[in-house]
């Protein structure tokens, strides 16, 4: 069980695997009031980030789940790294359908809403897993300014426009589930930025030490192609952040 290769290639030095840095994950920490002892769920938690530093940070406990052996193993390390391994437990597991044995008050899935096959079942499978009065996490991409056409939708690595919504439209999409939007923090360019043009590097070391690799000659083509297109498209047109919901009120059991 693990991702496609080249993401963990190409991602390989990332600590935090979307359009968030550090500051990022301390604003929202401290917009969501975390408590020391506070459970927190993540699926789809990558190199383990988000719930290292907030259990540091905040005195948070948790559980992260992710399909990449080699991000998990990252995100261990990095519990022992910042002293932290007796609060948080990271499983490399399918984190599509898990459900947490204990409830958590936090219930996040920051970036990988594909294993609920969008933000819909993401948000139902989250459910399963909260607390009541919980909050739940949502990272989810926006169009920052609509794309003019279809191809400049594909050149920011959507299929079309219509994969992604305004931030206006996001916000609303949520009110539509059944759910108030609590809080939200929204990654910026120079976090685009740091997502995207710390691959480059990776790239490059890589294929110095792999050049006969059976994917050299796609990375290859990556780092001659991706600065161009992330500066022309990415970053000028997609947006990204982090959605904290809960149920409205009148539809609570």
């Amino acid at each position: 069980m693990d991702i496609p290769r080249i993401f963990n290639i190409t991602e390989s030095e990332h600590r935090i695997h979307n359009p968030f840095t550090p500051d990022k994950f301390e604003t929202l920490g401290a917009a969501l009031r975390l408590a020391s002892g506070a459970r927190v769920l993540d699926l789809g938690s990558g190199s383990g980030e988000m719930l290292c530093t907030w259990a540091r940070d905040y005195g948070i406990t948790g559980t992260g789940v992710d399909m990449s052996p080699l991000f998990t193993a990252q995100a261990k390390q990095r519990a022992e790294e910042l002293g932290v391994a007796h609060q948080v437990q990271f499983i490399h597991n399918d984190a599509a359908g898990y459900v947490a044995d204990e409830k958590a008050d936090v219930a996040a899935c920051v970036g990988a809403t594909w294993i609920g096959g969008g933000v819909a079942g993401t948000l139902e499978l989250l459910a399963k897993s909260l607390r009541t009065r919980g909050v739940m996490l949502i990272g989810e991409p926006y169009w920052r300014q609509l794309p003019p056409t279809e191809e400049i939708a594909k050149k920011c690595l959507a299929h079309s426009i219509s994969d992604f919504l305004s931030l206006p439209e996001l916000i609303a999409s949520f009110g539509a589930l059944g759910y108030d939007v609590v809080e939200m923090v929204l990654a910026n360019q120079d976090g685009w930025d740091r997502y995207e043009a710390a691959k480059w590097l990776t790239m490059r070391r890589w294929l110095e030490e792999n050049p006969d690799d059976e994917l050299a000659e796609e990375i290859h083509a990556k780092l001659s192609t991706e600065p161009e297109r992330h500066a022309a498209y990415t970053r000028e047109y997609l947006g990204w952040g982090v959605f904290a919901l809960m149920p409205k009120l009148n539809q609570r059991a």
